[in-house]
């Protein structure tokens, strides 16, 4: 596929060859690991992406600019709303969280976690803190059902980005709090937000407002993925907006606008780019922006994910089909 020979071309060497799936093999990159300590039971479906650990780097106390003073975000761009009460709201874009996959942050009193991981379209902030105390996270370059699997620093703990929660390690089992936050275009942000704030361009040398992924949202089959395809002849990289164990296809919301059910509604509008098709984000095809509200339109905390990755983490969920 054309997004393959483009992550070779820029480095990034997602390969199909994966390192051995044995702890005792992975114990010299990870020796301060307790793999004693795991809820994984296949060691097999935790694969090498390619990059070793921090081979992505993710980042810690970004800088922010002015949304007046950002002149490089494309109008469609996606970003990540991060607005947080007597906040001034942030935005994330995924043209930086594309190539760093996690932005440990600040907002106020709240530590965070803004993460994004390509290859199941997931963007979820969390809250750092857990009764161990605050953690840091970076990208382990390990994937498990094609999902991103992310560490912290302070006990070397895998944790598994889709579902949030710890998977090897002393934190294995411990959850993490999601925290309401959403994927906009950049003109809706700032149109809202004209006094918001956007996270700067890190200081990296990316190709950022490209995307390394391109064509992958329209591949017939998701990368390192060896799991089982979602039911109801549902495409494994069509897009669905999950709400706890629920997802309800991104399709049915487009031609609805707004569905209200299972306590949530849940609307959608035109205007933002899929930040995994074409090679220039800003030009890439309109996928739409979502946004989930409960009964007393306070934003609930949700993830518009690819088919696959819901099927394989919440095999037994419920899919909102909207057929009676």
């Amino acid at each position: 596929m054309l997004f393959r020979k483009t992550l070779m071309a820029v480095g990034l060497c997602l390969t199909m060859t994966t390192a051995s799936a044995d702890p005792n093999f992975w114990q010299h990159e990870w020796p301060d690991t307790n793999f004693e300590k795991t809820s994984v039971e296949n060691w097999k479906e935790i694969l090498s992406g390619g990059p070793p650990k921090d081979g992505i780097p993710a980042l810690s106390d970004p800088s922010f600019v002015q949304v007046a003073d950002e002149s490089r975000i494309g109008a469609r761009e996606p970003v990540i709303t991060v607005e947080i009460d007597g906040e001034i709201p942030r935005a994330y874009p995924i043209r930086y969280l594309t190539w760093h996959e996690i932005v440990n942050d600040v907002v106020g009193d709240t530590p965070i976690a803004v993460t994004f991981c390509p290859l199941c379209n997931s963007g979820i902030t969390f809250d750092r803190r857990v009764a161990q105390g605050t953690l840091t996270f970076g990208v382990s370059g390990k994937l498990r059902n094609s999902d991103m699997v992310m560490y912290d620093r302070e006990t070397q703990s895998w944790w598994q980005q889709a579902i949030g929660r710890g998977i090897v390690g002393d934190l294995n089992g411990v959850k993490l709090t999601t925290l309401p936050t959403w994927m906009e275009s950049w003109e809706e942000f700032s149109t809202r937000n004209p006094d918001g704030l956007v996270m700067d361009e890190p200081g990296y040398n990316r190709s950022y407002g490209s995307n390394p992924y391109r064509g992958y949202d329209t591949s017939r089959r998701p990368f390192l993925y060896n799991g089982e395809m979602p039911p109801h002849d549902i495409s494994p990289l069509a897009r669905v907006v999950r709400v706890g164990d629920r997802a309800w296809p991104l399709e049915r919301l487009r031609k609805s606008s707004t569905v209200t059910e299972a306590g949530v509604t849940i609307s959608w509008v035109a205007g933002q780019a899929s930040a995994l098709d074409g090679g220039n984000i800003a030009k890439s095809r309109d996928v739409g922006s979502i946004r989930v509200k409960d009964g007393q339109g306070n934003d609930v905390a949700h993830d518009v994910m690819f088919a696959f990755a819901y099927h394989a983490f919440w095999p037994d969920g419920d899919w909102m089909l909207g057929d009676g």
